[in-house]
């Protein structure tokens, strides 16, 4: 465990029987624990989010 892991903070999480089944079977497939995958999901979500922030910006300087 690297020093960045010690600075997570944990957050409780209430999931739908259904949601966490469909999540864990995709942890599964993508070899990652169902944390990590929540946490990998989560990234790329803010990711798209700033990037789409950033391209919208843009287009109103135009």
């Amino acid at each position: 465990m690297g020093e960045k892991d010690n600075n997570k903070k944990q957050v409780p999480l209430r999931l739908s029987p259904s949601l966490y089944a469909e999540l864990s079977r995709w942890a599964e497939e993508d070899f990652r624990s169902l944390n990590g995958q929540i946490e990998y999901l989560l990234s790329a979500c803010v990711k798209k989010r700033r990037g789409e922030k950033y391209a919208q910006k843009k287009d109103e300087e135009r």
